[in-house]
């Protein structure tokens, strides 16, 4: 998509396309949403509040003054796009396109997702005021230039409110460092630990940085280990611990995220974290609980642990590597940090992990592997898993992260669909 000449003029178009009929009121309308006791707390006690939607209806029963975001993805956006809502645009856009018949279907495919993604974003602008996380399309989860070129071109639709995500990977994170180095801010999803967030925040430096914490306590009793409480909690605290030291120490900017809260209870649990991104249906839990402000206490300085069930050992499915960030990967990363990183290639930082013994830190999948995770879902079966993990090829956090990829990607492909059923419709008329 980097052609030049030519694609400059597609960016444009589409760039001038997208923000047809936009009207923002950037800093006026926080005074027209009322305020809530218990979002004030958690704002007094330091907690950024973001809606993790991206469903205009339902974001409007929530909204107050205290929330700053809305998040969304390609999951999220895939719901708005089936409902319907969007198939004139994706009619009206695909003619934009036809006027640069050179274009691959691939391109196509990639130009009609930033469309939509893009849109909606400034639709949520609009409405809220919010600062939106836009996600690029799964393609890219492997390509540091087209995540580059994407980024620019979120971040020049809106560089006002738009946070762009990219995913964790190699060329997601080599992505993220290039364009951060240009200011644009990243929202790096997809994180699942304290040592892969500690990895980013040292070589991405981007705005933002995940644990997918809903997602680590149901593996863990999906899989019969234990309940699954405080799993995603624990590993959520001790990433946070360490952005705060990062920040005060190396000057890195990313701050924490609490992603993909599953009950309203862990809004209490991770009160003082930097940044919740709490679900429609968690954030009406949380205050149908009955708390009041003065029940809500900073606690970043919590010490949780999982129960699991007797009989289980940790080890084995490799717990630790949720929240353990040793020496190993310090040394590791300090020397990363001495390496000319702009000539890097993915490959290249698999590989000089692999050296530094933390291989099972970036993982280079073999495709057998890939199809499994796709298969099993957003929650893998630990058990296809446990020669993989007890020879410590790979961390559960590692193996999340690859679910998370397969899940989103699967979205990501209906959504593709969708619009080629609106299209193939238009085609029938």
């Amino acid at each position: 998509m980097s052609r030049t000449g030519f694609g400059t003029e597609l960016a444009e178009r589409v760039a001038g396309f997208v923000r047809e009929g936009f009207s923002p009121s950037f800093g006026q309308l926080n005074g027209t949403f009322g305020s809530h006791p218990l979002w004030r707390r958690l704002r007094e006690l330091g907690t950024e509040l973001w809606l993790d939607t991206g469903n205009i209806a339902e974001a409007e029963e929530l909204w107050t003054r205290e929330f700053s975001a809305l998040t969304t993805n390609n999951t999220l956006l895939n719901k708005e796009v089936q409902s319907g809502v969007y198939d004139e645009l994706i009619e009206r856009a695909a003619k934009l396109l036809d006027e640069f018949p050179d274009l691959t279907d691939q391109e196509r495919k990639l130009e009609l997702a930033f469309i939509l993604n893009a849109r909606h974003g400034l639709r949520l602008v609009e409405r809220f005021d919010a600062f939106v996380s836009v996600e690029e399309h799964t393609d890219l989860t492997h390509d540091v230039d087209g995540s580059v070129e994407y980024a620019r071109r979120y971040h020049a639709i809106c560089p006002e409110r738009f946070y762009v995500k990219i995913p964790f990977s190699a060329a997601g994170l080599l992505a993220t460092r290039k364009v951060a180095a240009e200011g644009i801010p990243v929202n790096h999803t997809l994180g699942f630990s304290g040592r892969q967030n500690y990895l980013i925040a040292r070589i991405g430096r981007p705005a933002y940085v995940n644990v997918f914490l809903g997602r680590l306590n149901s593996v863990v009793a999906d899989n019969k280990l234990g309940d699954g409480s405080y799993v995603g909690e624990r590993a959520t605290l001790t990433s946070q611990t360490f952005m705060v030291l990062l920040r005060q120490t190396q000057k890195v900017p990313s701050h924490q995220i609490g992603a993909s809260l599953r009950q309203g209870r862990q809004v209490i649990d991770l009160a003082g974290i930097d940044v919740m991104t709490i679900p429609p249906k968690v954030a009406r839990e949380f205050l149908a609980m009955g708390a009041r402000p003065e029940d809500l206490t900073n606690r970043t300085g919590e010490n949780y642990w999982p129960p699991l069930y007797e009989g289980v050992d940790p080890e084995l499915v490799r717990l630790d590597t949720l929240w353990s960030v040793n020496d190993r990967l310090r040394a590791c990363v300090d020397e990363l940090e001495k390496q000319d990183l702009d000539r890097f290639t993915p490959d290249d930082l698999i590989d000089f992990l692999a050296r530094h013994k933390q291989g099972d830190l970036l993982v280079r999948w073999a495709p057998e592997q890939i199809r499994t995770s796709a298969e099993e879902g957003k929650i893998p079966d630990l058990a296809t898993w446990r020669d993989e993990l007890k020879a410590k090829r790979i961390g559960l956090d590692t193996l999340m992260n690859l679910a998370g990829w397969n899940s989103f990607d699967a979205d990501q492909r209906a959504m593709d669909q969708k619009v080629q059923d609106v299209l193939g419709h238009v085609g029938q008329r």
